[in-house]
């Protein structure tokens, strides 16, 4: 009778309690610590109080960390059947966009829920990790190898990144594109596959430069690549980013204390570039602080992957651990910089809703892969 049901397993009869006391403390205390210094920039954004920014960033992050938590106690396996279910849901919402979207800012990416402004390529993030780890658990190393059981993932991510540039949405559609390029080579997906994809899309270059670019992400690369030929235009955000970055030296200017900050002259100095306003207040030494403990955040999610015993686990845990890397690293190397500005949050950090949300439910299921992490799946989907 055991056998016959489709999943069954021990860690499924632990009680909440019992799961929740399984949590790995350690690296929740990381994302509060993380998210602690995020509440004081953005406090230091409005000049030295909670509002506008820095009291509904606290409000979303406990909603995010109850949310974590109520995610992490699920079964594994619950998670497993609804994979498909979740893409579906994120893949809808993407669609929804193209008819019920709001545009900001230039672009349309947002759902207006009337109490809550939804962006669906966020929850996509997370969706995509889900999907890709289902279908790779039931991969095994030999078929893998076969270029007919990677059409099916790559119409996975295809279809969404194809809405998300409809957006526009540039940035985020890049870094799609290469967390699930990293779970497409840790699920073991030949390297010539990757070469190939590689040239392809090194050749299609002039033509996605003639045809699909819009005018301003056209100025975000020649900006990157030559920030002093329009100081006042196009290459003011870098240049602002990067003198600010200068002025805070080792230690900073000091808490409310920067100067390009509060005297206006750093843009979006609440989302996209608060990681320049963290370094000019408390300088080079705060940089490295905040790059430690996402350095620490990652250390936990591969040690997390690979305790799974379950591939679906190892893949969901890794997933979600390169996602958060990747959406650090690109915000701290924009800021800096090292890549054109795509206007992408830094996680736990800057002011956002849905980015918070998401992170804090991908956060939720790698806590489930640890807490399940004795659980093995079969590859048919039998749980023992």
């Amino acid at each position: 009778m055991a056998h016959s049901r489709l999943f069954a397993s021990d860690a499924a009869e632990m009680s909440v309690f019992r799961k929740l006391v399984e949590v790995n403390w350690v690296l929740v205390l990381l994302i509060v610590i993380i998210a602690c210094i995020g509440f004081a920039m953005l406090y230091s954004v409005a000049g030295g109080a909670f509002d506008p920014w820095a009291s509904r960033q606290m409000i979303r992050f406990a909603l995010g960390l109850g949310l974590m938590l109520a995610v992490s106690v699920v079964n594994i396996e619950t998670w497993y059947r609804l994979s498909y279910a979740f893409y579906a849901l994120a893949l809808g919402l993407l669609a929804a966009v193209e008819i019920y979207g709001q545009v900001g800012m230039g672009a349309q990416r947002w759902i207006d829920l009337g109490f809550f402004q939804l962006q669906p390529s966020e929850v996509m993030k997370i969706a995509l990790v889900l999907a890709l780890a289902r279908y790779f658990h039931g991969v095994d190393g030999e078929e893998i190898r076969k270029f007919r059981h990677l059409i099916i993932p790559a119409l996975i991510l295809a279809l969404p990144v194809a809405l998300v540039m409809r957006q526009p949405d540039l940035g985020t559609a890049m870094l799609m594109l290469v967390g699930s390029a990293a779970l497409f080579f840790l699920a073991g997906a030949p390297l010539r596959y990757f070469a190939i994809a590689g040239i392809g899309a090194l050749s299609s270059i002039p033509i996605a430069w003639r045809f699909f670019l819009h005018g301003y992400q056209k100025d975000r690369i020649l900006t990157f690549l030559n920030p002093e030929s329009d100081p006042l235009g196009a290459g003011y955000h870098i240049l602002q980013s990067k003198i600010a970055l200068g002025s805070g030296g080792l230690t900073g200017k000091g808490f409310l204390m920067g100067t390009q900050s509060h005297l206006n002259f750093l843009p979006e100095k609440h989302t996209d570039f608060i990681f320049t306003m963290l370094s000019e207040e408390f300088g080079i030494t705060g940089g490295l602080l905040l790059i430690s403990l996402y350095l620490a955040v990652l250390g936990y999610g591969f040690a997390i992957a690979l305790r799974a015993r379950n591939q679906f686990g190892r893949l969901l845990s890794l997933g979600v651990t390169v996602t958060f890397f990747l959406y650090a690293f690109m915000n701290i190397a924009m800021v800096t910089g090292l890549v054109p500005v795509v206007g992408v949050p830094l996680p736990l950090v800057s002011y956002g809703g849905t980015a918070m949300l998401s992170v804090m439910i991908g956060f939720g299921l790698m806590m489930s892969v640890y807490i399940h992490r004795d659980v093995t799946i079969s590859k048919s989907g039998i749980v023992r």
